[in-house]
């Protein structure tokens, strides 16, 4: 059985691997495939993005062993090499903990584990669909591009801090479009001929406007830094409706990807912003139909699978954000209550028997794993 210190050794070389291959980050190539596995896996953490990327750049989705075979019918091939993942150790606090930590919540996180998962790759069984799979078909349409950049221009102007508007081309002195800080307003090339450019065009934009307006904590980045970063989310979310930009460059990234602390600092934004634009082009894809229609839930939320408990999560996530009827909302908020504490409790019973199975990494430190804090 491994001692405590071999087991804290693994962990430290386990995301010292994480960095170097971030680090290594400095040509378009290495960045592309970066964003695509960012694309991929946008619900998990910046750390555990950065473990699966390292260890397995080209998976597409992951789960646990049992997962594969419960939720999605389909076996781990012999002999795979698993790709671990930080979960986190959850413990029931004290009446003296909380008030040190100056908290009411019942639990915390003391610490992390690492989780053994596999990629779909390292499984044969029932194809396993996305929301890509039948999203980019449809994309594939003129009109449906059109339709979802309309959608999305149309979404950012019911913003009270935002404004977007259209220019002839011949304007924009050889450009697609442009943010404005000074009025916080987005520009774009009315009459751009290729509508996946046009809509790409809007999420660099957008993401202009979010990480780089005049209230923003990064406001003072370099411009090569600030083109890089807008380009990476734009190419993330058009990455997740299925629609290739791999044509547009990404540019390099070696002028600021020196340093450890920074880069790990440009990701952590470029993820922040990618999420919310992935979570606002799914919800908006699923209004204007260019989804399959989501099955309604069912009553009873312990007879749904993994993948299905996670659709309704986020369907009702969006439908939540979504709606200004209050009463609506609230009812939202209820199944997305109850749908949160069955996933902690499938959760808890997972990382339970984890540790039953490994009882040389059982225990937490006793101090949290310092190095995994986000």
């Amino acid at each position: 059985m491994p001692s405590k210190a071999d087991v804290k050794a693994w962990k430290a070389q386990l995301v010292a691997q994480a960095e170097q291959q971030i680090l290594k980050l400095t040509d378009s190539d290495r960045f592309k495939q970066y964003l695509n596995t960012l694309a991929k896996f946008h619900h998990y953490s910046a750390r555990n993005i950065d473990l699966i990327y390292a260890q397995n750049p080209q998976a597409t989705q992951v789960a646990g062993f049992k997962q594969w075979q419960t939720a999605f019918n389909r076996t781990v091939k012999r002999g795979a090499k698993a790709i671990r993942i930080a979960a986190p150790i959850i413990k029931k606090l004290t009446p003296a903990e909380k008030k040190r930590l100056d908290t009411t919540d019942e639990r915390a996180i003391v610490g992390y584990r690492y989780l053994p998962v596999f990629d779909v790759s390292q499984t044969s069984g029932e194809p396993v669909l996305s929301a890509k799979d039948f999203v980019k078909e449809n994309l594939a349409d003129h009109q449906n591009v059109t339709s979802l950049y309309n959608a999305f221009k149309d979404y950012l102007n019911q913003q009270p801090d935002l404004k977007v508007s259209e220019v002839p081309l011949a304007t924009l002195n050889g450009a697609k479009g442009y943010f404005q800080p000074s009025t916080n307003e987005i520009v774009i090339g009315g009459d751009e001929p290729n509508n996946a450019l046009k809509l790409k065009t809007l999420y660099h934009e957008y993401a202009h406007s979010q990480l780089h307006g005049l209230k923003s904590a990064f406001k003072d980045r370099p411009r090569a830094y600030q083109e890089t970063q807008a380009e990476a989310v734009a190419y993330v979310a058009m990455q997740n409706i299925g629609v290739d930009t791999g044509n547009y460059s990404l540019g390099y990234v070696a002028t600021w990807a020196k340093d450890k602390a920074v880069i790990h600092s440009a990701l952590s934004e470029i993820q922040q912003v990618s999420n919310k634009v992935i979570e606002l082009s799914d919800g908006l894809t699923k209004q204007l139909g260019l989804q399959e229609a989501q099955k309604e839930p069912e009553h009873d939320l312990k007879k749904l699978s993994a993948q299905d408990l996670n659709k309704s999560y986020q369907s009702l996530q969006q439908q939540v954000q979504q709606t200004t009827n209050s009463q609506q909302k609230a009812q939202f908020k209820n199944q997305l209550h109850e749908i949160h504490e069955e996933i902690s409790e499938r959760t808890q019973k997972q990382l339970q028997a984890f540790a039953e199975q490994h009882p040389e990494i059982k225990q937490p430190d006793s101090e949290p794993d310092q190095s995994l804090k986000r």
